[in-house]
């Protein structure tokens, strides 16, 4: 594991935010780490506003959008709003489809199966838009590459709106609004939206045209929040308003759908990270397991008590994800010893039977044990089909197009991607992915990296700084929890490894004279020699605040000992 401790900013422009704010030096460190270097942008990320949020018109032809939408209502058309079966894709047609619902009836909605249909916009889903009478789909989450797709429905009179975030290839799909604030040609200020995000600014500019106020909007938000957890985008600019007033909502009126699935737990208020471990591995395990269809019915139920028997089922699925990619993941394993294949650059792994609604998971689980980019292939009719996944600062998705001759499709971001292949080729891809990782991956890449904001003692974590921390809150990518550093710290002999394989580590550790905080490090059992006989050790670790029994206290939640 390597630490890796940011670069200090100079002492002149510490000094000049923590005499602005009236913060201590190290919160304007923290601050001045995250790009937040003045009142203004500080108050903006202190004080999120929805009055902060963009003209959704400045998205490039949302205006096309928004004429085509309200000249289907006019006319009596029938609306097809189409999502991928993931969490994001799922919470976007969740939205649009029912903030449409509320004043017009003509609209349905369409998730692709897994199996039969795959990843993105479907010729299968065309022909069910055609058999039932449907003359526009507003495809979200997905949509930005399908050239082909589009132009089969527009011989059959069937008009496409497509709201997407992923990077679009060199042609753009000839439909009647191409919503992607990644198009080249899109000046709007924000590009790093989601789907359901992208979704939002729709019914925004909806919303607008009918006069409706961004405080009636709100209520949508518990679905952005959710999208935005789930699909790891940057935690910056707008994500980070529609995430806090997102919260809001999950915490104080979430919707039936959301509430069913959180309603048992003990915690009082749920952040980020209880979205993205509980309520999104929940709403995904419909697409995964069953069909994305039960995660729409869940969403956008509006009776609590159906909306319980939902989530019952959902629980269910979600169960069976879990011993699936377990299993897979073992085999999987097995698999790169038997292949001899410890040493490579890449993992690339196929067996025929694996689950498909699972092998994105089983990826990440696989750069846990070997970290390197990890694809894994699974059969698909008569293709092989892939979920890709990547390292820290590797672009998995440019390899790909490096290696796009021997695949059939593919698309994605940065650190996740799809693809599918023929089986003939599998082999030649594998070599050709092996091959471009090699040559272009810097080695320091292939070895963990804790990025830590600064070293700290523990006399610096008062009550103070722990509240300042959490109004950081939402966390995620481009602004993660802060990890600190502490040396000379000790164990006061109360370590001892917990789990049901001793894989965790469990202290209570003190620095110099300060009093002992409780530690956990979650898979960090084998550190617990380090920590033996109050030998001083170093630690890499966030700041927690443990609820228990409705007692609130200081927590350190390990990341590494050395």
């Amino acid at each position: 594991m390597r630490w890796n401790l940011k670069p200090k900013p100079s002492e002149e422009s510490i000094n000049a935010l923590a005499n602005e704010l009236h913060v201590d030096g190290l919160v304007a460190t923290l601050l001045i780490q995250r790009g937040i270097d003045t009142y203004e942008k500080a108050r903006q990320f202190f004080r999120p506003s929805l009055n902060n949020l963009h003209d959704p018109f400045l998205m490039k032809d949302m205006d096309k959008a928004v004429e085509r939408i309200e000249k289907a209502i006019a006319n009596g058309e029938n609306i097809l709003v189409f999502g991928d079966y993931d969490v994001d894709g799922t919470t976007a047609v969740s939205l649009v489809s029912s903030y449409l619902k509320n004043y017009y009836p003509n609209v349905a909605t369409y998730i692709p199966d897994r199996y039969d249909e795959g990843y993105g916009i479907s010729f299968k889903g065309i022909d069910f838009a055609d058999d039932n009478g449907f003359s526009l789909i507003i495809a979200l989450d997905c949509g930005i590459k399908s050239i082909d797709h589009v132009a089969y429905a527009k011989e059959k009179n069937i008009d496409f709106i497509i709201g997407d975030h992923h990077r679009p290839g060199s042609i753009l799909p000839d439909a009647v609004a191409v919503l992607d604030p990644k198009r080249e040609d899109c000046e709007y200020p924000y590009d790093e939206l989601c789907g359901c995000g992208v979704g939002f600014k729709l019914i925004q500019a909806l919303g607008f045209n009918r006069n409706q106020t961004i405080d009636e909007l709100v209520p949508y938000l518990d679905l952005v929040a959710t999208a935005i957890a789930a699909d790891i985008v940057p935690m910056t600019g707008e994500n980070r308003v529609l995430a806090h007033f997102g919260l809001q909502v999950i915490n104080e009126n979430p919707r039936p759908g959301i509430k069913a699935l959180t309603h048992q737990l003990k915690k009082q208020t749920l952040n980020i990270t209880d979205v993205v471990f509980i309520i999104a591995p929940r709403i995904n395990a419909a697409g995964r397991i069953k069909h994305g269809n039960h995660a729409v019915e869940l969403l956008t139920e509006f009776d609590f008590e159906q909306a319980q028997q939902f989530a019952s089922e959902i629980e269910q699925y979600n169960s069976d994800r879990k011993d699936l990619d377990q299993q897979i993941t073992k085999e999987a394993l097995s698999q790169i010893e038997n292949n001899q294949e410890k040493e490579r650059f890449t993992t690339v792994v196929f067996q025929e039977d694996w689950h498909k609604g699972v092998i994105g998971i089983v990826a990440s689980r696989l750069i846990e044990n070997y970290y390197r980019p990890t694809i894994v292939f699974t059969k698909s009719g008569d293709k092989y089909a892939a979920s890709a996944r990547s390292v820290k600062g590797f672009d998995v998705y440019n390899a790909l197009e490096s290696c796009a001759e021997h695949l059939e499709q593919f698309g994605g971001h940065m650190y996740a991607a799809g693809m599918t292949l023929k089986p003939e080729n599998y082999q030649n891809f594998k070599n050709a992915f092996e091959k471009v990782v090699a040559a272009t991956i810097a080695p320091d890449l292939l070895i963990p990296e804790i990025a830590i904001d600064a070293e700290i003692d523990f006399a610096d974590i008062s009550p103070k700084f722990i509240r300042i921390i959490n109004q950081f809150e939402p966390f995620g990518p481009e602004n993660m929890t802060p990890v600190f550093v502490s040396k000379k710290v000790f164990d006061t002999g109360y370590g001892k490894p917990m789990g049901k394989e001793e894989e965790h580590l469990k202290l209570f550790i003190k620095q110099n004279n300060s009093e002992g905080i409780a530690a956990i490090g979650f898979g960090l059992g084998n550190k617990l020699e380090t920590t033996k006989n109050k030998k001083p050790f170093e630690i890499a670790f966030c700041i927690d605040e443990n609820q228990w029994n409705g007692k609130i206290t200081t927590q350190i939640r390990l990341k590494d000992i050395k």
